[in-house]
């Protein structure tokens, strides 16, 4: 798809992807219609080990590797229009893939969905807030065809 779209992808990671940006787009117009907000930008940066670490520990004091880290950027945080970053650690995701048994496209598009869902507000931090994000992870993985 060529134009504009309000998610762009960037991969720094030197790993191939295994989701197109046609993927990200109707996850995000998903999620959208789901939420009842408007993405006015969306950045996902697919970074290395080392990168993703660095801004773990730059920006939320943690010192490890981890898959995803989510940052909302729009001043109005009230609003309904949203704009962020997601940071994923390639690397990471293909690991989870394995542990987890599952495809490395699917384990992606989880990842992808678990940032757009904690950027409208979402957290993972107790056992009820996980088993919620999971099921709407699962919601939205059911839409796309795996």
């Amino acid at each position: 798809m060529e134009g504009f779209h309000p998610i762009q992808l960037f991969n720094t990671s030197g790993i191939e992807i295994p989701i197109l940006e046609t993927d990200a787009i109707f996850l995000l117009n998903a999620v959208s219609k789901h939420f009842e907000v408007d993405f006015e930008l969306v950045e996902v940066v697919y970074v290395d080990e080392a990168e993703i670490q660095r801004i773990n520990t730059e920006y939320l004091k943690h010192e490890y590797v981890t898959d995803i880290i989510t940052f909302r950027l729009d001043e109005q945080q009230t609003d309904s229009t949203i704009e962020g970053t997601i940071y994923c650690c390639a690397q990471r995701i293909f690991e989870q893939a394995e542990e987890f048994d599952q495809q490395p496209r699917t384990e992606f598009l989880r990842v992808l969905i678990h940032g757009l869902i904690h950027l409208n507000g979402y957290n993972d931090q107790t056992p009820e807030e996980k088993k919620e994000m999971t099921r709407l992870e699962d919601h939205f993985l059911d839409l796309i065809d795996n």
